[in-house]
């Protein structure tokens, strides 16, 4: 089950940037207002942190992360541990999915379609999070230039809209703000648990924490040029824009004499999106598989998939309700999740033996 690194690279700099693409921005400028660089930036440098500190324990072992477990709480307390972790993957995909079965109806449809037109997404979903986690690197190797195809023509057509006065006077918002920011959008980032669970599944060679580290930082860029596009463009009324990765394009002047061309840039970038988002259904599927103990993903799969159909089928109706307490104490589990535990993975290794010299 091995995964090159230049495929996790491939991973931290395009699924990084694809899950920020939709609410992401809306939100954040609605708690940041022309300041909202400012938080995405402590909450990347956060997390940035935690992604070096994985990346540099994976030159000191071998060993998984549900290795590294059972060598210091045994067996039952890794299969603990990684149940918690399963939970916590498939929380953190319901968000995603929700917003891209939102993000579907509102922008490739002119009427609003039944909840049947995203079926296929669970179906391709089932699949492959059915998958060894090798085929997360296969998929990484055909996103990533995908990805950087399409956010680069995307950003360059909307670029010369961009109003720099938008972020005058900088600074001024209060700094409790900016924290809201970054507790209010930290269930978008959740990089490092992914890094976690590649542990011991690739090959590490000198200099390849920082690989993965730039990589990350590469993706965080990304982002940041996607925040300053879209509030430059928009401004105070940034608040109210929603999916905003599919209109700014609308605003290049060569749209009205061709026609939606950005259309093919769009769907090129839904299928990145698409497999992002299925990476934590998939981690979620593997999680569930170690903590149990039972290797056959494919049955897993259908039932994680299935539960998370039911959900989206139930509780469409209280989306925002949902939305609201996923954005208001979803930092709690991303705090633990994606910064304490790849931190304190460092005592694993200290209590376990046979680590790389």
């Amino acid at each position: 089950m091995r995964i090159d690194v230049r495929q996790i690279c491939f991973i931290m700099f395009a699924y990084t940037a694809a899950t920020k693409l939709l609410m992401y921005p809306t939100i954040l400028s609605q708690l940041c207002g022309r300041d909202l660089l400012f938080s995405a930036a402590i909450s990347f440098l956060i997390e940035g942190i935690a992604v070096w500190t994985v990346a540099y324990l994976c030159s000191r072992t071998d060993k998984t992360f549900f290795q590294l477990l059972q060598g210091t709480l045994g067996n039952v307390g890794a299969r603990i541990i990684f149940g918690f972790f399963a939970v916590f993957f498939f929380l953190a995909a319901i968000i995603p999915v929700f917003e891209q079965e939102q993000y579907v109806h509102n922008i490739f449809y002119d009427t609003i379609p039944s909840i049947g037109v995203f079926l296929p997404f669970f179906i391709f979903a089932a699949y492959a999070a059915g998958k060894r986690l090798t085929n997360i690197g296969r998929c990484a190797d055909i996103c990533f230039p995908i990805f950087l195809v399409s956010i680069v023509f995307l950003l360059a057509m909307a670029f010369p809209e961009v109003q720099w006065d938008d972020f005058l006077p900088v600074l001024k918002t209060p700094a409790t703000k900016i924290l809201r920011g970054v507790s209010g959008t930290a269930l978008n980032f959740f990089e490092p648990c992914w890094l976690l669970m590649f542990m011991g599944r690739f090959k590490y060679k000198k200099g390849d924490a920082a690989r993965i580290t730039f990589s990350y930082a590469g993706g965080a860029a990304a982002v940041l040029l996607f925040l300053t596009v879209f509030y430059g463009m928009y401004g105070a009324v940034a608040t109210s824009r929603t999916f905003a990765v599919a209109r700014m394009s609308l605003f290049f002047p060569a749209i009205e004499t061709l026609g939606r061309i950005d259309i093919i840039l769009l769907l090129a970038l839904e299928i990145v999106m698409l497999f992002a988002v299925v990476l934590n259904i998939q981690l979620a599927t593997q999680c569930i598989s170690d903590c149990a103990g039972w290797g056959n993903l494919k049955i897993i799969s259908v039932i994680v998939n299935t539960a998370m159909l039911l959900i989206l089928v139930f509780t469409e109706s209280i989306y925002n309700s949902i939305h609201l307490v996923y954005y208001k104490w979803a930092w709690i589990a991303v705090i633990i999740f994606t910064v304490l535990i790849p931190i304190l993975a460092w005592a694993l290794k200290r209590r376990n033996t046979n680590e790389k010299q």
